[in-house]
């Protein structure tokens, strides 16, 4: 059975950390120094992603981040 492939956007966006927990980074991107101050301390963050959406991120990323 051939290989599954891994979902390039999805390995560029989500970390795993040491404990084994699925980071993502803050929606606050583009364009960062014409955002409100708190908006631009958010950036570069990371948060723990939801377990709403854990399931959809298994099938993307089938062998985890490597």
């Amino acid at each position: 059975m051939p290989k599954m492939k891994t979902h390039k956007g999805a390995k560029a966006r989500f970390k795993i950390s040491a404990g084994g927990k699925i980071m993502q980074q803050q929606g606050v991107r583009g364009n960062k120094y014409n955002r409100p101050k708190r908006s631009r301390r958010k950036y570069g963050k990371d948060i723990l992603l939801s377990e709403t959406n854990l399931g959809h991120l298994e099938k993307a990323l089938p062998y985890g981040l490597k």
